[in-house]
């Protein structure tokens, strides 16, 4: 009505008879009544013994006090009063260090150093899915790509249970921060095993380099490239591409070389020098049998 007054210069009356509308509503001032006071003061007093409680709690509580009111109404008076339960404060849990980066503590040998992350895609039909993969740092080996819907942290184990008992325990894992990789049932687990856990910084995802790497090659070569039709198909392609990636992709890093090319040239020089040490040993003279020389 006022906007209406600042364009056409009539008067409320007139206004109001074209409109067919009553003058008294352009006059009317809502009164809050005495009942909404008082249920105020009730909710009031509830919050203050009960901090945490929402409107619905509030709301059963002053029904079992004998009071009629419903949800609606009391979301209406909660909003009133400015009322708001505080959100929870969750302390985040970093357990990364500096020091664990890669390019800090390189892997040295086969099975020194493991290192896992996820990788998100989507099927045909928009659905997420998640591939956790598994890489040996040494000799750049993918060892594991498991694919699902959801992975939590006791399918993670289970996939390294499986590795573990296949290629051995290796001697560190280094990882992100991720709620899967941080939980207390796989870092008890991998404690009772005796395997060192190297989570790295948060936010810092290039001191876990090659894992980003491999990461990199997997969306370029494998996820940009193809469809996934639904779980079933991206665990059936994702099978074919590992294997391609280990025995016929060469790798930079290894002098071109596949990965598997470089882990069995890795394992014909440990199988020598556990050789060569063997036969130098047995051919050392036992201290016990050699003759003394005659002093006298």
């Amino acid at each position: 009505m006022q906007t209406l007054r600042r364009k056409f210069p009539v008067s409320e009356r007139r206004a109001c008879s074209v409109l067919d509308q009553p003058r008294s509503s352009q006059r009317y001032v809502g009164h809050p009544k005495d009942e909404d006071s008082r249920l105020t003061k009730k909710i009031l007093g509830l919050v203050r013994q009960r901090p945490r409680f929402g409107y619905r709690r509030i709301a059963v509580l002053l029904r079992r006090a004998g009071e009629v009111i419903n949800d609606k109404r009391m979301f209406r008076l909660w909003k009133a009063a400015g009322l708001k339960v505080p959100r929870k404060r969750r302390e985040k849990r970093h357990f990364g260090e500096k020091r664990n980066a890669c390019h800090i503590i390189p892997a040295s040998f086969t099975n020194d150093v493991w290192t896992w992350d996820f990788v998100h895609s989507s099927t045909v039909d928009g659905r997420t899915i998640r591939f956790l993969n598994i890489v040996d740092e040494y000799t750049r080996v993918c060892l594991s790509i498991k694919v699902g819907r959801s992975i939590t942290s006791e399918d993670a184990i289970d996939a390294l249970a499986e590795l573990f008992s296949m290629r051995g325990v290796p001697k560190r894992i280094r990882c992100d921060n991720g709620p899967e990789f941080i939980s207390k049932a796989i870092k008890n687990w991998l404690a009772t095993l005796g395997v060192e856990v190297l989570y790295i910084e948060p936010g810092a995802p290039w001191q876990n380099g090659v894992c980003e790497s491999f990461n990199s090659k997997l969306r370029d070569e494998y996820l940009h490239q193809t469809e996934l039709l639904g779980e079933a198909d991206a665990r059936l392609k994702a099978r074919a591409w590992r294997e391609d990636f280990n025995d016929h992709r060469p790798h930079s890093s290894l002098g071109y070389q596949t990965p598997s090319e470089f882990a069995r040239r890795c394992a014909d020089s440990a199988s020598f020098a556990a050789l060569t040490s063997l036969h130098q040993h047995s051919e050392q003279p036992d201290p016990l049998t050699v003759t003394q020389p005659n002093l006298s």
